[in-house]
């Protein structure tokens, strides 16, 4: 059972639900440190995010011990708060990781976990608040729930305008969200401004070939492919294909060379890796699917942009270490590059599913 016994509660504690913040009736007994207003809230939060952080929170929640000296006790705080930080992040990247997934309900308990967090180790009124209240807006948007989305972004605004000291990066989150609102209002005046804006702060923050700014020449694409403005958006989605070919086509190459080179010296095998952290992957596998769907169904006269969103796809999937749809998506690239007769491609893409072969054939003869 998980239902919290009266007597086991201290007097004058009261217990609010994980979730919703409404009077607790139930405890998870794994940790035994965290309240629920009942099952369904319980279950929710356990999918999303607890199940991954559930003893993670038992030093966080509980008294700390005692300390023979000060100096001590600073240690202990200090280690306290290095699991608070890493639990920001933690729950940071899980719930953006969802909501690039679209899956909008399972992101906010792991946000809200992120929002308290962040509360706990900067206070309430904080700038470093924002990127929290941001992924509970975007996730209120998917969810259809334009006022409570509005809210989070209003307490975001705020947050902003009161601080002297927020970074560019936050600007631009801030801006993306404000497009996503407006987009989803309907409003594509006030989308365009904002996203336009994001894109700005984006380039001052990371450049403008960055990965991180590409989200905004994205989402500023589908406006003008909505409005039919078929020029312009084309544009934008070639640049965010390029931006995202030349990230990973860089760590592919690198990749290549080590193994050329013979360059692990250990005879270990050389691991793919993409550099990014979950979300970050599933940022590029929507954005980069998204734009292959609109190519192959509306821009069919420029095959060679279509080779370079599949081609880009095959390069994230072998970096990723998911060879299947790695090879299925260079096959497609090298299928569209023999029949317009682009050279160059079909050998840059041959070269590549040459090492798909390999890794594959290294798999086979460890699972042998």
């Amino acid at each position: 059972m998980n239902l919290i016994y009266p007597l086991a509660v201290p007097k004058g504690r009261r217990l609010s639900c994980e979730v919703c913040d409404a009077p607790a009736e139930r405890v998870c007994t794994a940790c035994t440190v965290t309240y629920y207003c009942g099952t369904v809230h319980q279950k929710a939060d356990w999918g999303s995010i607890h199940e991954k952080i559930c003893q993670l929170l038992i030093p966080l929640r509980t008294a700390m011990p005692f300390y023979n000296s000060e100096e001590e006790r600073q240690h202990g705080l200090q280690q306290l708060q290095k699991r608070q930080k890493h639990l920001i992040e933690f729950c940071y990247t899980v719930a953006q990781k969802y909501l690039f997934e679209g899956k909008h309900e399972e992101a906010v308990p792991a946000a809200l976990h992120s929002l308290r967090f962040r509360m706990n180790v900067h206070g309430l009124n904080s700038v470093e608040l924002v990127p929290a209240y941001l992924l509970l807006a975007e996730a209120s948007l998917g969810m259809g729930r334009i006022v409570q989305a509005e809210e989070y972004l209003s307490q975001a605004r705020w947050t902003v305008l009161k601080s002297t000291d927020c970074s560019n990066a936050t600007h631009s989150l801030l801006h993306r969200n404000l497009g996503l609102l407006y987009i989803a209002k309907d409003n594509q005046e006030q989308a365009r401004y904002h996203l336009a804006n994001d894109i700005y702060f984006a380039s001052c923050a990371f450049g403008t070939e960055d990965i991180r700014t590409s989200g905004g020449y994205f989402h500023l694409a589908n406006i003008f492919h909505g409005l039919e403005k078929l020029e312009l958006s084309d544009t934008l989605y070639t640049k965010a294909s390029q931006i995202w070919h030349t990230y990973l086509n860089n760590h592919y190459q690198a990749l290549s060379r080590a193994r050329s080179q013979q360059a692990d010296l250990l005879g270990k095998r050389f691991l793919n890796d993409t550099g990014l952290d979950e979300a970050q992957e599933a940022e590029a596998i929507r954005i980069l699917t998204s734009i292959l769907s609109i190519r192959e169904s509306t821009f069919s006269k420029e095959p060679q942009k279509t080779i370079l969103v599949l081609k880009t796809l095959s390069l994230l999937y072998f970096l990723m270490m998911d060879n299947s749809k790695a090879k299925d998506y260079a096959m497609r690239a090298l299928g569209l590059a023999e029949t317009y007769r682009s050279v160059e491609e079909r050998r840059v893409i041959r070269n590549l599913l040459d090492l798909i072969y390999s890794d594959e054939e290294q798999e086979g003869h460890a699972t042998t």
